[in-house]
């Protein structure tokens, strides 16, 4: 019996969508001159969100999910973002940079800030070679239209937008022709499903977390990804230990403490998020020797309340229930615009 030329990978289980500017580097364009700096960076110069590299590491320790990267960035900084990452020890299974120059020599200027006629095209099309099992979660920021775009992508592969409030949104977004048709080709590619299960949103700049709540509990608003962590820990897709290990290295590399982390926690159970069974298994995961303990030795009495306060955690309210979200309504979030809304501190 002859033995085939190769062994093809198993389709992905999980679909995990990343940006990577304010989402996964810690990027700053609001200036010309942060423009200039960005452009000029090498890859070891280029820094992480604290625990964005970990939170990546432990979600492909599985072997059984691919990592998406759709980024805004231009096509010309490939070869130092490809270097960062791996510098990192993130792999990757897709990564789309955006023709900027492209753009420039064909006068289409409002590509060059717009991102509705970017993104939403790309994801579909990556979509509509997915296996129509395949769950996904989606990583985004709060500088940009991702909460618009992953909300609006998720409910158009799950049947809830049709074809004539897309028509409008994309008109409104002044989205070009060829990327309106680019996206109508691919979205009609694309069995109906509904394999979303969240969107995390990282608050770079601090908009309150409450400024999403038009999207649903499905859009999660972040101030760290331990807070995403804890999300992904509660939905099964890691476990207590891998949630720890992520937070010893932001403990080690990014400043966090056993207080951050926990005020963290509390945040999240102060939005109505159902953490019960992740925190219980993070007390059973506390309870004897282990990385973080070693890591955080010189503060055993806050762990100890840490541990107590997670055991102690009552019947939290419900999550909000699903709802329909009012694109047209919300389609400012997606336009190019200058950040006005009102800044809050991340938990302390």
């Amino acid at each position: 019996m002859s033995l085939p030329d190769r062994i093809d990978p198993l389709p992905p289980r999980r679909i995990y969508r990343w940006d990577l500017d304010k989402t996964y580097l810690q990027t700053e364009f609001d200036s010309f001159r942060d423009l200039l700096r960005t452009a000029f960076q090498k890859a070891h110069e280029k820094q992480a969100v604290p625990g964005a590299s970990a939170l990546i590491r432990e979600l492909a320790s599985a072997g059984d999910s691919r990592l998406c990267i759709v980024s805004g960035s231009p096509r010309q900084l490939r070869s130092v973002l490809e270097e960062k990452l791996k510098l990192d020890g993130v792999v990757w299974d897709e990564f789309v940079l955006k023709d900027n120059v492209g753009n420039l020599m064909r006068g289409r200027f409002r590509a060059l800030r717009g991102q509705v006629g970017y993104k939403l095209p790309a994801i579909l099309e990556s979509r509509a070679l997915a296996p129509v099992e395949a769950e996904e979660v989606l990583f985004g920021d709060d500088a940009e239209a991702d909460a618009f775009i992953y909300s609006l992508y998720a409910d158009m592969i799950a049947g809830r937008v049709d074809e004539r409030v897309l028509g409008q949104i994309l008109e409104q977004a002044a989205v070009y022709p060829d990327e309106a048709q680019r996206v109508l080709t691919a979205w009609k590619k694309i069995p109906v499903s509904d394999p979303v299960r969240r969107i995390f949103i990282h608050l770079d700049r601090l908009t309150p977390p409450a400024h999403f709540a038009d999207y649903g509990p499905r859009v999660v608003p972040i101030f760290n990804y331990f807070q995403a962590a804890l999300v992904l820990l509660a939905d099964g897709h890691l476990t207590a230990p891998q949630v720890i290990k992520i937070a010893v290295e932001m403990v080690q590399t990014a400043g966090h403490n056993i207080i951050t982390l926990s005020n963290s926690f509390q945040d999240l159970l102060r939005r109505g998020l159902p953490l019960q069974q992740a925190a219980a298994a993070l007390v059973q995961a506390l309870e004897g020797p282990n990385a973080l303990l070693q890591a955080l030795r010189p503060m055993p009495d806050i762990l100890s309340a840490f541990t107590k306060r997670l055991a102690a955690l009552g019947t939290q309210p419900p999550p909000p229930t699903v709802r329909a979200v009012d694109y047209l309504g919300l389609l400012h979030h997606a336009l190019p615009r200058t950040h006005k809304g009102r800044k809050v501190a991340p938990p302390t």
